[in-house]
């Protein structure tokens, strides 16, 4: 499916969805009348969370202006309707029109999900979105969702991210084995086979977890994000980089049925506000996370660590042992890794005589 494919079930009238208040009505640019249209989108982050919560906030307040009032997106956060890791099932079933959150917590429901946020050792912000876009990504992401009565749109990324936080020093492969570590998605099934034991909670969760020894170990997403929740105060140890992260795209879901009762425009409109979200969200990521990293390290006398050589060496051998596997899976998990792994192989060149020559002479 191409882009301009995106726009699928147009009706001719815009139909009134569920949850929108009857009667109400907006001129058009030519005087027609046409219902208004309310929608509740439920968020895996706090509500105006920095970076996140912020970047589902802007993306409702985009399609309400952008719409003219026409379609309006009330935000709800975490906790609010239902918990952070409610959200698919929400949107599946209808319970909320629109839903903000990432792939790789929908694990339980599609093996193949996690691969549509981030790959260990995979893409960077600007390879996930090229495979997203033109490499064949988008179109099994919406293939993956369908059968859940989702639309799936990028709606946001971290860039790359840090490894996480550790309340004991990471000094070889030893250190890892027996660790509870906060690591959802591909990244903790990778360093279970490593002797991590991996738990998946919600982000505003990890610091009374990690404070009290619940784990003992967690990464959320980077400096910005990690200083908000206050993790500096729970755990010593901030390592980098973060292998299992390296360019996580965060997702806008759509119920399926109020997607298909939009008209056209309205639903380009919500395509649009997404795509200009994520570009937001990436810029916001990267100008905020070194004066966060500078704080945490020089207020809050954080100890910023590399991961050492071998443990990196472990990680990247049982990762592409992973997607080796997941392209003996069921079929659509299949043809997800092996789009991942051709692609990636497509861009190893052209990376390594662009961006990465370029860091490289820049840091000489």
């Amino acid at each position: 499916m191409q882009r301009r494919d995106v726009l699928m079930g147009l009706a001719g009238g815009t139909a009134l969805l569920a949850g929108c208040e009857p009667g109400e009505v907006a001129q058009t640019a030519s005087g027609a009348a046409q219902e208004r249209v309310e929608w509740r989108m439920y968020t895996t982050w706090p509500k105006n969370f920095p970076g996140l919560g912020t970047g589902a906030a802007r993306l409702a307040e985009r399609i309400t202006q952008m719409s003219g009032g026409r379609l309006t997106v009330s935000v709800y956060g975490a906790g609010e309707r239902v918990p952070a890791l409610e959200v698919f099932d929400a949107v599946s079933r209808g319970s909320a029109q629109m839903g903000h959150g990432a792939a790789y917590y929908w694990k339980g429901k599609a093996a193949s999900a996690p691969l549509f946020c981030t790959v260990p050792f995979g893409f960077t912000a600007q390879e996930q979105n090229a495979w997203l876009y033109y490499g064949g990504g988008m179109e099994l992401w919406r293939e993956v969702y369908e059968k859940f009565n989702l639309m799936p749109f990028d709606a946001g990324n971290t860039g790359t991210q840090m490894a996480g936080w550790f309340n004991k020093p990471i000094d070889t492969l030893a250190d890892l084995r027996g660790l509870k570590m906060r690591v959802p998605g591909l990244g903790g099934e990778i360093l279970s086979k490593l002797g991590v034991v991996p738990v998946n909670i919600p982000g505003g969760e990890l610091f009374t977890a990690l404070s009290t020894g619940t784990i003992d170990a967690a990464e959320f997403v980077g400096p910005y994000n990690d200083l908000a929740f206050g993790l500096h105060r729970a755990a010593r140890y901030y390592y980098y980089p973060g292998w299992h992260e390296p360019g996580a795209t965060l997702e806008a879901i759509v119920n399926m049925d109020a997607w298909k009762a939009l008209p056209e425009d309205l639903q380009y409109i919500v395509q649009t506000a997404c795509e200009s979200t994520s570009h937001t969200m990436l810029a916001e990521m990267t100008a905020r996370n070194n004066g966060a990293l500078t704080t945490l390290v020089e207020e809050h006398g954080v100890d910023v660590r590399p991961l050492p050589p071998e443990v990196l060496a472990a990680l990247k051998v049982e990762s592409e042992q992973y997607l080796a596997e997941a392209e003996k899976g069921e079929p659509l998990l299949a043809r997800a890794a092996e789009s991942i792994r051709k692609f990636r192989v497509e861009m190893l060149q052209g990376t390594a005589i662009a961006e990465q020559a370029f860091l490289n002479a820049r840091s000489a």
